[in-house]
């Protein structure tokens, strides 16, 4: 089951489980939509996977399969495929 989880790993903006520009990777990396495409190039800087759309999750599933709280944040600032954050 998807993590859902509550920020972008960039910019740390908020993305509740209902967010549309939510994307993820294979491995669940969460990213807003601006930094996906403007920073990342749609590439997840993690594991090089593509990002997509993250699903959301019906409003009566959360009740039962609530959306994670914790933040995962990269230390190091994002930057795009082969190059170093800044």
């Amino acid at each position: 089951m998807l993590e859902l989880r509550p920020n972008c790993e960039c910019c740390d903006r908020d993305l509740p489980p209902d967010a549309p520009d939510a994307m993820i990777c294979t491995f669940e990396c969460t990213f807003c939509a601006a930094c996906a495409a403007d920073v990342l190039g749609g590439t997840c800087p993690n594991c090089g996977g593509g990002l997509v759309t993250r699903p959301i999750r019906p409003a009566k599933m959360l009740e039962r399969f609530p959306a994670s709280t914790k933040r995962v944040l990269k230390a190091e600032g994002c930057a795009p495929p082969g190059r170093k954050a800044a």
